[in-house]
C-alpha cells in the first residue's frame, strides 16, 4: 500500500523505525536512500515497550547493529517509550514534522480476515496524511516475533521459586480456614487468584505467576471439591469454575507482570528525564568551562552508573582528565586511552570500546560538539557493555546540552574580551588625550622660557632670570611626576610592578618624599610629625616615597596659598599609619567613593590651569594594596581632607629589645 502526496522536497522529514527483525537493516537503507534523493531530514525511531527489557541478547545484539547502520547513514536516532507501538509512532511523527515513514512489507500485510490490524493500518488511522512507503521483501511471509531471554541465574530462579510457594501455601492455609469457618467457594477462589497476583508482584517474570494460577486451580480441587482429597469432581459445574478460575488468575497475572514492567519503565524514564532537567538547570548556572565539564561528568555518571572520563579541548590540545570513578578498584590506564580521545578529537567520531576503532580501549569516547567545532572528550567506561539505544539517546542530549553551554561560556568570555579590548582603547584614546592636552601647556611654558633666555637674556636683570629658572624647574619637574606615574600605571596593568621590599624607617621614607615636595611648597606650610621616630615598615621605599608625593602634590593643587599642609606617621592597630591632611575646601561624599578610580580627576579646578590626569591617587591605592595596607579619605574638621593609608609594621630587635611591638590591639 503506498499514498502518495506531491510535498516539497525541502520538507520532507523521513522516518524509518528501528527494530531488532532481520529485515529492519533493508528497511534502514531504503530510507537513507530516500532521504539522499529528496535531500531530507533523516530519523531513525526505536519504540521501547515493556518487553524489550526481557528480549534475549540476540536481538538486542542484532537491534545495536541496525541502530549504529542507521547512524553511519546519516540518520538522527530517537527513542520512544510505550506499549502502543503504532500509536507511539503516529505521535513521533505528529511532533517531529515526519512526512514520510517507511515500512517493510510485512508490517503491511494482514494475515487473517479477523486477523489484528496491521501497523500500516493503524499508522493510516492516526496520521492520515503521512506518506507511508513499503519496502518489499522476500521474507515478507515469515513474520518475526521477538523472542524474550530465558536465561536465569539459578539463584534468582530459587528466589522466585520460594517467594510462589510462600504465598501459595499462605493461600492455601487462609483458604482452610474460610472452609472451617463456612464460607463459600467463591471466597476460597477469590484468595487463591489474591495470591497469584502476589505472585506475579513479587516475581520477575511471568512463568512463576502461570504456574501458581495452574497449582492454585489443582490445590482448590484436592482440598475443596468434592470428594475432598482428590482430583475428581462430582459437580458437573466444577470444570467451569476451574476454567474460569484458571483464566481469572491467569489474567490477572499477566496484567500484573506488564504494569509492574511497565512502572519500572516509568520510574526509569522519570529519572532519565530528571536527570535530563537537572542537567539542563545545573548548566546554566555552571559559571566556567571547569564547573560545566564537572557538572556534565556527575550527571552522566548518575545516568549511566559508570565511571567517566573528560578531556577539555583548549588551543588543538586534550587537556588532563577529570575523572568519575563509581568503582574504586577501576583502574584508568591514562596512557593507553589518551590515544583513544586523541583520534576522536582529530576525526570527530565515536571510538574505543564496542567500536571498529581501538576495540581493545576500556573506554567509549564520544566527542563534545556543536556542529564541526568540538569543544571536549567525554569517556564512557564499557565494562559493563555497550550502552543500550536509550542509553545512548539521552546521554547524546546531556553532550548536546553541554557542548551548547561551553559554546555560550567561550561567546560570553570572547565578548567579555571584545568590551574590555574596547574599554582598553578607549581609555588609551583618552589617555593620549589627556596627556597631549597636559604636555601642551608645561611644554609651552617651559620652551618659551628658554627661548626667552637664549635670545633676550641680556635684557633681564638677576631676579627676572630667577623667576624663570623657578618656572622651568617646576614645570620640569610637574612632567617628571606625570610621566612617573604613567609608567608606574604601565606597570600595574601589565602586572610587571614587582615590590622590593626591605626594613625601613617611615622618618626616613618621609625625609625624602619632602626632598621632592619642597621645592613645589614655597607658598605653603608643610609640617612634619613623628609618633615614633624608630617607626619601622617593610615596604619598596621607592615605591611608598611616590605615594606621599602623590598625595601632598595633591593637596597642594587644591589647597590656597599659605595654608597649612601637616605629615604625621604614628603606629596604631598592629600598623604604621601614615596621614596627609590638609585645610582646603574638602571633598564631597559622591567624590569619596570615585576619587581613587582611574582617570577621574574630580571636579576642583587648579589654578595654573593644568589639568590632572587622574591617576596619582589610582596609583596610591594599587601601591599601598599591594604592600597589604589600605587607603581612604576623610574630612578634616572643620574644613579640608584627610588621606590616611597603612602599612605592616617590622619587627626589628635592637639590644635584645623588640622595637615595633604590635600596637593599639
Amino acid at each position: 500500500m503506498n499514498k502518495l502526496n506531491n510535498i516539497n522536497s525541502k520538507q520532507d522529514h523521513i522516518l524509518a523505525c528501528l527494530s531488532s527483525a532481520p529485515s529492519n537493516a533493508k528497511i534502514i537503507r531504503s530510507a537513507a536512500r530516500m532521504a539522499k534523493a529528496f535531500d531530507s531530514q533523516f530519523t531513525a525511531l526505536f519504540v521501547e515497550t515493556p518487553d524489550f527489557a526481557v528480549a534475549t541478547d540476540e536481538n538486542k545484539k542484532r537491534l545495536e547493529e541496525n541502530r549504529k547502520l542507521a547512524e553511519q547513514l546519516g540518520a538522527t536516532i530517537e527513542t520512544v517509550y510505550g506499549d502502543d507501538i503504532p500509536y507511539q509512532i503516529a505521535e513521533f511523527a505528529r511532533i517531529s514534522g515526519i512526512t514520510r515513514i517507511v515500512l517493510g512489507q510485512s508490517s503491511a500485510i494482514q494475515k487473517h480476515l479477523f486477523g489484528k490490524p496491521t501497523l500500516t493500518q493503524l499508522l493510516l488511522s492516526y496520521v492520515p496524511e503521512l506518506d507511508i512507503h513499503i519496502i518489499p521483501d522476500k521474507a515478507a511471509d515469515t513474520t518475526y516475533h521477538p523472542k524474550k531471554a530465558r536465561k536465569y541465574h539459578h539463584e534468582q530462579i530459587i528466589k522466585n521459586t520460594v517467594k510462589s510457594a510462600l504465598i501459595l501455601f499462605a493461600a492455601t492455609l487462609l483458604s482452610l480456614l474460610f472452609h472451617e469457618i463456612g464460607f463459600t467457594d467463591a471466597n476460597m477462589i477469590m484468595v487463591y487468584i489474591l495470591g497469584v497476583l502476589l505472585t506475579s508482584i513479587a516475581t520477575s517474570h511471568q512463568i512463576y505467576s502461570l504456574i501458581s494460577s495452574i497449582v492454585s486451580v489443582f490445590i482448590f480441587n484436592y482440598l475443596f471439591t468434592a470428594p475432598r482429597f482428590s482430583l475428581a469432581a462430582y459437580d458437573t459445574g466444577y470444570p467451569v469454575t476451574f476454567v474460569v478460575m484458571f483464566l481469572t488468575a491467569y489474567i490477572t497475572g499477566t496484567l500484573a507482570v506488564r504494569y509492574k514492567e511497565q512502572a519500572r519503565q516509568s520510574e526509569k524514564i522519570a529519572k532519565r528525564t530528571k536527570i535530563l532537567f537537572d542537567t539542563d538547570q545545573l548548566l546554566s548556572k555552571a559559571e566556567n568551562k571547569l564547573a560545566i565539564l564537572q557538572t556534565a561528568g556527575q550527571q552522566i555518571n548518575k545516568l549511566l552508573g559508570r565511571s567517566i572520563v573528560i578531556f577539555d579541548h583548549e588551543g588543538g590540545r586534550l587537556s588532563e582528565p577529570i575523572l568519575f570513578i563509581s568503582d574504586e578498584q577501576r583502574f584508568y590506564d591514562e596512557e593507553t586511552e589518551l590515544a583513544v580521545a586523541e583520534w576522536v578529537l582529530q576525526n570527530n567520531h565515536n571510538a574505543g570500546a564496542t567500536t571498529k576503532n581501538f576495540p581493545d580501549a576500556q573506554y567509549l569516547y564520544f566527542a563534545v560538539r556543536v556542529n564541526e567545532r568540538i569543544y571536549g572528550v567525554v569517556g564512557i567506561d564499557a565494562m559493563a557493555g555497550a550502552l543500550d539505544a536509550s542509553e545512548k539517546s539521552i546521554l547524546l542530549s546531556i553532550l548536546g546540552e553541554t557542548a551548547l553551554a561551553l559554546e555560550n561560556e567561550k561567546n560570553i568570555r570572547e565578548k567579555e574580551a571584545a568590551a574590555i579590548l574596547a574599554e582598553s582603547e578607549q581609555l588609551r584614546a583618552n589617555l593620549l588625550r589627556a596627556i597631549s592636552h597636559d604636555l601642551r601647556t608645561p611644554l609651552t611654558t617651559i620652551s618659551g622660557n628658554a627661548g626667552n633666555l637664549l635670545h633676550n637674556s641680556h635684557s633681564f636683570d638677576d631676579e627676572t632670570k630667577q623667576q624663570i629658572y623657578a618656572d622651568i624647574y617646576d614645570d620640569s619637574m610637574w612632567l617628571t611626576n606625570l610621566v612617573e606615574n604613567l609608567l608606574y600605571s604601565t606597570r600595574i596593568e601589565e602586572g610587571r610592578m614587582m615590590l622590593k621590599t626591605s626594613p625601613e624607617l617611615v622618618s626616613e621614607i618621609i625625609e625624602e618624599a619632602m626632598q621632592h615636595i619642597r621645592p613645589n611648597a614655597k607658598k605653603h606650610s608643610i609640617t612634619v610629625n613623628y609618633g615614633d621616630d624608630l617607626l619601622m615598615v617593610r615596604v619598596d621605599a621607592k615605591l611608598i616615597v611616590q605615594v606621599i608625593i602623590n598625595l601632598v602634590d595633591n593637596a597642594l593643587k587644591y589647597t590656597p596659598l599659605d595654608t597649612l599642609i601637616s605629615i604625621s606617621a604614628e603606629c596604631k592597630n598592629g600598623m604604621a599609619e601614615i596621614k596627609i591632611a590638609d585645610t582646603g575646601k574638602g571633598i564631597s561624599d559622591v567624590e569619596k567613593g570615585k576619587i581613587f578610580d582611574k582617570f577621574y580627576s574630580g571636579e576642583h579646578k587648579i589654578a595654573d590651569n593644568r589639568r590632572s590626569l587622574g591617576l596619582g591617587l589610582y596609583l596610591c591605592k594599587a601601591i599601598v594594596e599591594a604592600h597589604g595596607g589600605s587607603i581612604h579619605v576623610t574630612d578634616n574638621l572643620p574644613h579640608g581632607s584627610v588621606f590616611r593609608f597603612t602599612l605592616p609594621l617590622e619587627e626589628v630587635i635592637i639590644h635584645e629589645e623588640i622595637s615595633n611591638p604590635r600596637c593599639g590591639g
